[in-house]
């Protein structure tokens, strides 16, 4: 299991350190772009400026129809000075907007990523199983606290592999049901043990669990995927 925990845990800082320099890289292009195009919008109060000239240049202008065209270009740059405000204003906005969704798009795939990567790792490496409680009793099975209830005979089944397992033993389908009947292994069938790993199976339900917690190994036979130290039985 230490291999197991070194990897996921390098998986999760070199995911933290991705998400970083993205946001990071993110950030830093959204802002070079940001200044760039602010810097290249005009000046708001150059209409302004400019009609300011007019009038100092063209003091002659004293009729009441040229007074009045210069008094109308004075509101048009003031106008325009209005609407090049609320373009900044609306760039920055959108700018500010912009790099939420890129960030957000970033963390969702650095995390679907690794999800992936993780569910990898449980189909190569089998279920990882922290602890396996078996309770004949009861007729009871904690799989990682969750609870199982099985039959008397899935949980005999489950207590022959169980008990194999803290042996290093792989049971063929006659042996298990050599062990289980109290009959010789050469006097059974192999299809009868097959037979019981299959309602085992079934009796666990979840297809996931089931199938990586009971491995077979071809040619050989069945045993439990997961460390013999994390199995107890009362």
């Amino acid at each position: 299991m230490p291999e197991a925990t070194s990897s996921a845990t390098d998986a999760r800082q070199s995911g933290g350190r991705i998400v970083l320099f993205g946001v990071a890289a993110i950030i830093a292009i959204l802002v070079i772009a940001g200044a760039a195009l602010l810097l290249t919008l005009p000046d708001a109060n150059a209409f302004n400026a400019r009609v300011e000239q007019l009038f100092i240049e063209n003091d002659n202008l004293t009729s009441q129809g040229e007074v009045k065209l210069l008094e109308i270009l004075a509101q048009s740059g003031t106008a325009f000075s209005d609407v090049l405000a609320s373009y900044r204003l609306v760039i920055f906005v959108l700018l500010v907007f912009a790099t939420a969704l890129l960030v957000a798009t970033l963390v969702f795939l650095v995390a679907l990523v690794g999800m992936n990567r993780r569910m990898g790792e449980i189909e190569r490496a089998g279920i990882q199983v922290n602890s396996l409680l078996i309770s004949r009793d009861e007729n009871v099975v904690y799989l990682n606290n969750m609870e199982f209830k099985l039959t008397e005979a899935a949980i005999e089944t489950l207590s022959v592999l169980a008990e194999a397992r803290m042996d290093g033993d792989v049971l063929s389908g006659s042996e298990l049901e050599g062990v289980i009947s109290g009959r010789s292994a050469a006097d059974c069938d192999e299809a009868a043990g097959a037979t019981r790993i299959k309602r085992l199976r079934d009796a666990l339900g979840n297809q996931m669990v089931s199938e990586l917690l009971v491995k077979n190994i071809a040619r050989k036979g069945y045993m439990l995927s997961i460390n013999k130290d994390v199995i107890k039985m009362v």
